[in-house]
Formats: C-alpha cells, structure tokens, sequence
C-alpha cells in the first residue's frame, strides 16, 4: 500500500499523484488529510482500491470503471456521477445528486443523504448500477429514473427534520428500474408516475443480496435491518410525458 498525504494539495496535484500511483501498479492507495479536494478517482479503470481518511469534495468517483472506493467520513455532492463500474462506501453523510446518470456499479451511503439522489439512473443488459441509503433521504428520490437499484432503509431517522425516511416527489419522471423501501410513504410524497407494490420473493433476494453487503461493508447487523418491512416503488408507465409530447 502507498499512502499519499493530501493535506495542502491542490485538487489536480492529488489526482496526478493518484494516477501515477496506478500507473505504476499500485493496488491500494490511502489517501490522508483529504480536505474537499474534487474528482478523486475519476474515470480510473483499474480494479485498485482507495481508502480516503477525510472528507472528499464533489464528484467522486464520476465516469469511475472499477476501482473500489472506501471514505471514513462523510461525502459530498455528485458522488458517482455516471459511474459505470466498481463500488464506493462512505462511512457518513453525503450530499445532493449522487448517482447521477450511473451506469453501473454500486454506491453505500451509510448515513443521510441529500436531494435528487439516483436521478437518470440507467441500466442496460447485466449492467445494473445499485445504491443502498442507510438513512433517509431529501426531495426527488429517485427522479426520472430509467433503470437499476435504489435501497432506502431509513436506519435512523434522528439526524433528519422530521422522522420521514423521505421527503417529497419520490421518484417523480421514475420510467424504469425499481426502489425498495424499509418503511412507509405517504401517497402525497410520491410522484404520479409510481405505484406502491407489495414484495415478492425475487424482490426479497434482490433486497437480502445488497442489503447483506451493504451491512458487512458498514459493520451493520444484516438480519436486524431485514426483519422489518420493505415496500416496492416501480413506474406505472413507461412514458410518463407521452401525452405531453405526443398528439
């Protein structure tokens, strides 16, 4: 392992020392002191893995393709903007937009996350990108999404304004993919677009197979988390402006 101290660094000499590290075969690379230094690991496509001691700035990991990402604290903004393979794990909270138009891969939020998490998500064939939230959720859950896994488990609702696992127009545009819910919404929070579905077994282990990871990632009791109830969120069109747009 190297570890690369980032304390003072400009964000573009952090990320010129991170991407010699991998071109010189480098397979784990700490990065210490890490202070809001952007675009950490961006479009890097080597299977190393990263741990970051601090807190990252916007945009991590965006256009990734398989590093494995590992941050003891919180994140910010735009975490896995149109990631298409690998995984990253934040230890805390994060912000607004993460997941944007990702393709792939898959991104653990431990704690709170802010609004229009998972927008434009996409999938195509085997390629099915996931996001488990261990806490609750702002606006715009799951906006215009196309494809892929969102997980919301609301694991502690203490750190929010009130005590909903989300807020307001969830999953608004959603055309495609599907959300898992460890609670209840109100019908006034979801966008017309949705419906609310009971689980069925192949949902059971679509949510015991991410969820059982998420939890050793995070140093979570899995079995504790899946004793409870999860509800289904899926589109009930495929074309939900179609009548906006067409005559």
């Amino acid at each position: 392992m190297i570890t690369i101290d980032a304390k003072g660094l400009p964000y573009r000499e952090l990320n010129e020392k991170v991407r010699e590290a991998v071109a010189g075969g480098e397979t784990e690379i700490k990065l210490a002191n890490v202070n809001g230094q952007r675009y950490i690991a961006d479009a890097i496509d080597s299977p190393v893995q990263i741990t970051i001691e601090g807190v990252p700035g916007n945009d991590l990991g965006a256009f990734m393709n398989g590093p494995t990402v590992i941050v003891h604290a919180n994140g910010q903004d735009h975490i896995a903007n149109t990631m298409n393979e690998g995984k990253i794990v934040v230890h805390g909270d994060a912000g607004d937009v993460l997941g944007y138009g990702m393709r792939g891969g898959k991104l653990f939020i431990k704690g709170d996350v802010g609004y229009r998490v998972g927008i434009h998500m996409k999938e195509y064939k085997d390629k099915v990108p996931v996001i488990v939230i261990g806490g609750t959720a702002r606006d715009f859950f799951g906006e215009y999404m196309a494809g892929g896994t969102l997980i919301l488990l609301g694991l502690d609702t203490g750190n929010n304004d009130s005590d909903q696992i989300a807020g307001n127009y969830f999953a608004t545009g959603m055309h495609g993919g599907v959300i898992y819910v460890r609670g209840k919404l109100e019908d006034y929070q979801l966008g017309k677009e949705v419906a609310v579905l009971e689980v069925d077994d192949s949902d059971r282990q679509t949510i015991e197979k991410y969820v059982t990871e998420f939890a050793g990632d995070l140093g979570l009791d899995a079995d504790d988390i899946l004793k409870d109830e999860f509800i289904k969120i899926k589109a009930v069109s495929h074309r939900p402006y179609g009548n906006l747009y067409a005559y």
